[in-house]
């Protein structure tokens, strides 16, 4: 079985081959945007699976198989979403694909996906999209969902982390970590390119590469060197918390 996947945040595509690996999916492509995947599909026997993320850096996925369907072309390959739009507002998609994932991706969920895959008639039957059916539906408006909370490992228990608890999330170590008002840190498993698709835009702002903090923590913004700003935050204290100087004027628009 060949698969390939589609989806312009690279390190959810490679988070998403980690998962398949898993479950002895071997993912030989992996492809991030519509002018890329058009060319791939124009020189290359298509897959028998393809994962599918809905908006690529360029336009919308569903524009690479319009691409070939002007040329009177098919894709033949079954398509599973993965996406991080509205549960409600994709429940059509399942009538016209394998399967969806909401993102961020549960392991059982992309297992039960798989094997639906695998159980379904021949992957010609099953990609007749309704194109402009899902096109309409995306230009409606709706709205998105946002991570409202986070479920960590303390030692041999699980704790549920709510969004409101958060003062920022930062990386160390190749690790991506929870910090709490109440002067707790707790490892999670994403990163936080990841975390900026999850999170209202509206409430958290990714300040630098390493940084992504709340706006209710702000303590205080202090003028720093090379016209970059300092956040001081109630509890974390390990580093000092830096608006990168490309990040100053996106930063300034957030707060108002």
């Amino acid at each position: 079985m060949t698969t390939i996947i589609i989806e312009d945040e690279k390190p959810a595509a490679r988070l998403l081959q980690r998962k398949l690996q898993k479950l002895a999916i071997e993912v030989g492509v992996m492809l991030h945007s519509v002018e890329e995947a058009i060319e791939w599909f124009s020189n290359n026997e298509h897959p028998d699976l393809i994962f599918l993320d809905i908006q690529l850096s360029d336009g919308l996925s569903f524009e690479i198989f319009e691409h070939f369907a002007s040329l009177h072309e098919t894709i033949n390959s079954a398509v599973i979403f993965t996406t991080a739009y509205d549960e409600y507002a994709l429940r059509a998609f399942k009538l016209n694909s394998v399967d969806y994932l909401l993102k961020p991706i549960d392991e059982d969920d992309l297992e039960i996906a798989v094997s639906k895959f695998k159980s379904r008639l021949p992957k010609q039957e099953l990609v007749q999209f309704d194109f402009e059916q899902i096109k309409k539906m995306l230009s409606n408006p709706f709205e998105k969902t946002f991570k409202k909370r986070f479920t960590v490992k303390i030692g041999q228990l699980l704790k549920v982390v709510l969004i409101e608890e958060i003062e920022c999330f930062y990386s160390e170590n190749k690790g991506t970590y929870i910090h709490t008002f109440d002067n707790r840190d707790y490892l999670v498993d994403c990163t936080l390119e990841i975390l900026e698709q999850e999170l209202d835009e509206s409430n958290f702002f990714r300040v630098s590469r390493k940084f992504i903090i709340s706006l209710k923590a702000i303590k205080e913004i202090v003028v720093h060197s090379n016209s970059r700003l300092k956040i001081i935050l109630p509890t974390y204290k390990e580093d000092e918390v830096i608006v990168s100087r490309e990040k100053v004027s996106d930063f300034k628009a957030w707060i108002g």
